[in-house]
């Protein structure tokens, strides 16, 4: 009796066993089913084609399709927007200027809204659709100002001594600004966003996904130079010398290709839902350090403050660091802080924050003085290639014996190729000398090679200004027969004298805004990193705006500005543009110095 017991309890235990086995395997087939449910199907290199190829159409007319077709809209446009304006529209040159200046510097300052929209609303991918749309818009609009004749100021009369040209109608400017707000938002959504797009089709877990980061970079960078160079000479050309009206024409088709682009990869893009911004935790940080003004920091603020780190948390773990002490206090655990049971996390975020967070905003910070330089900085670049073209429009163009003229916006693409040649040279032959000269792997810091760039830049003023004295020299004793377009005499002096200036310009931009990327992209944390995208495209914004002010000032104060080169100073504002740039090296030279590069904690 007792063995039968034995053996049907033995068996009751067997049968439980089993039973709850089975519901076990039930259970994980049910969560494999749900994992494979929510798996993201990465499709990396089949993406990257209607990413890149978008993107350069866009430029030249902005993630590599769809990125390839925007940049060759919008550069080709931009790029000879300054011809635009004063030869068909027939604005002063310094209206045109400061519009293109404001536009630029809008477009670029309008990222920081795309980033934050994408990151906490709506995802890149709807953003870099939204955007496109109204890109495609802007240039439609922008090239009916060209093909249409009552949108746009009749042609400039014969009468002798000097031509009569009547200025746009407001209704004809309203037409004009509604392209350019168009272009704006398109801008604003496609900038921040096309790069971490075309990056998120890659798996970044698995050794293929890297490398395919990494290739997909490559073929970014690739196709912008391509397409700035086709923007810069095919379509600037066909804008100058064939018809304005084709040159925008073919802008806005690339647009429309670019759009229809990047719809069609749609079934196989990889769609991240936005988490949220980090804004949120910055503004904790102040809010939470303001509230406690009033107290002292403990004398080992590294093991006494409140040290806490989300499990999901994908930023390294970051040191303690002395500077910008007063946010720490963010940090300070009092009896009215009260810290969650279950994960270690604050009650009260805006009250109490810990390390971790407060050391991301101190990053933040720490770059805020860098990013002030690389603003000014930018000024030199902006403004030569401004008025490059003026002085290419008062310069002798003629390539060869034959009737060819270079179009004044394609001087521009000048710097490009400084760029394009000068880099592959620092990669492969100076970078290897100068990691056994230093002994570091980066050769030289990030830091070192922007001050190199902001030297460069004060040499470019230089000799800009030495350039533009000998042209304007030459048109007084040796002028040409005929007479600028509606500007003055065209000097004798030959515009391939502009290269040197150029080239050095190019230079200048590979040693600064390269390294200024990088440093924004390194020096903040990973979950800033939209941010920090974005920090680079403000500066410029705030170079642009900068600029617009400055050459205002002196417009207004000299007549070094004047609508013929000829009859101002354009080389003495160079020569003050070099003066501004000397007194930003010697802020940079400060601001490098007392910076402190970013830790890992251990």
């Amino acid at each position: 009796m007792y063995v039968s017991l034995l053996v049907l309890i033995s068996t009751e235990k067997q049968y439980t066993s089993n039973k709850r086995t089975i519901a076990l395997l039930a259970s994980m087939e049910e969560i494999d089913r749900e994992a494979t449910k929510n798996e993201i199907n990465y499709r990396g290199i089949r993406a990257m084609p209607f990413v890149i190829a978008e993107s350069n159409f866009l430029l030249c007319a902005k993630t590599a399709g769809n990125e390839t077709f925007e940049k060759l809209g919008t550069i080709g446009s931009s790029s000879n927007l300054l011809v635009y304006l004063t030869s068909v529209f027939h604005l002063k040159t310094i209206t045109a200027t400061n519009i293109v200046n404001i536009f630029n510097g809008t477009c670029n300052f309008g990222t920081l809204l795309g980033a934050f929209l994408s990151d906490t609303y709506f995802g890149r991918y709807n953003i870099l659709g939204f955007a496109s749309v109204f890109s495609f818009l802007g240039m439609l609009v922008l090239t009916l100002t060209a093909a249409v004749s009552k949108l746009h100021p009749p042609t400039c009369g014969n009468q002798e001594p000097a031509p009569v040209c009547v200025g746009p109608t407001p209704g004809q400017m309203i037409f004009l600004l509604v392209s350019f707000c168009l272009l704006v938002i398109g801008a604003s959504g496609i900038r921040p966003c096309n790069l971490a797009f075309g990056a998120d089709q890659f798996d970044p877990k698995t050794e293929s996904g890297r490398r395919g980061i990494s290739s997909f970079f490559n073929w970014y960078y690739f196709t912008y130079t391509f397409a700035v160079m086709v923007s810069l000479t095919v379509i600037v050309y066909v804008q100058t010398s064939v018809s304005w009206s084709l040159g925008l024409a073919i802008p806005a088709i690339m647009m429309f290709l670019s759009c229809a682009l990047f719809f069609v990869g749609t079934k196989i893009y990889v769609r991240h839902v936005p988490k949220g911004s980090p804004l949120s935790s910055v503004a904790q940080v102040l809010v939470a350090a303001f509230k406690k003004r009033h107290l002292q920091l403990p004398e080992q603020p590294c093991y006494s403050l409140f040290n806490y780190v989300p499990s999901n948390s994908l930023s390294s773990l970051l040191p303690y660091t002395d500077q910008f002490r007063f946010l720490s206090k963010a940090a300070v655990k009092t009896p009215e802080d009260q810290i969650n049971s279950s994960d270690g996390s604050a009650v009260n975020p805006w009250r109490l924050c810990s390390i971790q967070q407060v050391e991301e905003v101190k990053c933040l910070l720490r770059v805020i003085p860098i990013w002030v330089a690389g603003t000014i900085y930018y000024v030199s670049v902006v403004q030569s290639q401004n008025y490059v073209i003026f002085q290419a429009l008062q310069s002798d163009n003629k390539l060869g014996h034959n009737n060819f003229h270079i179009p004044p916006a394609s001087f521009i693409v000048i710097s490009m190729l400084s760029i394009t040649i000068w880099l592959p040279i620092y990669d492969r032959v100076l970078l290897p000398w100068l990691r056994k000269f230093t002994g570091k792997e980066d050769g030289i810091s990030l830091l070192q090679k922007m001050g190199i760039g902001i030297f460069l830049s004060i040499v470019t003023m230089i000799i800009s200004g030495i350039v533009e004295d000998r042209r304007r020299t030459l048109t007084m004793t040796r002028p040409m027969l005929q007479m600028t377009r509606g500007k003055g005499a065209i000097s004798s002096m030959s515009g391939l004298w502009l290269i040197p200036q150029m080239a050095l310009s190019g230079l200048s931009e590979a040693f600064t805004l390269i390294s200024e990327n990088e440093f924004f992209y390194k020096q903040c944390p990973e979950n800033l990193r939209s941010i920090a995208a974005s920090f680079f495209f403000v500066g410029l914004a705030g170079s642009s705006y900068l600029s617009s002010f400055f050459s205002s000032v002196v417009h207004k104060t000299s007549n070094w500005l004047a609508e013929d080169l000829n009859k101002g100073k354009l080389d003495c504002f160079y020569y003050l543009i070099a003066a501004l740039e000397i007194l930003n090296l010697g802020y940079f030279l400060v601001c490098a110095k007392w910076y402190k590069y970013k830790g890992v904690a251990m």
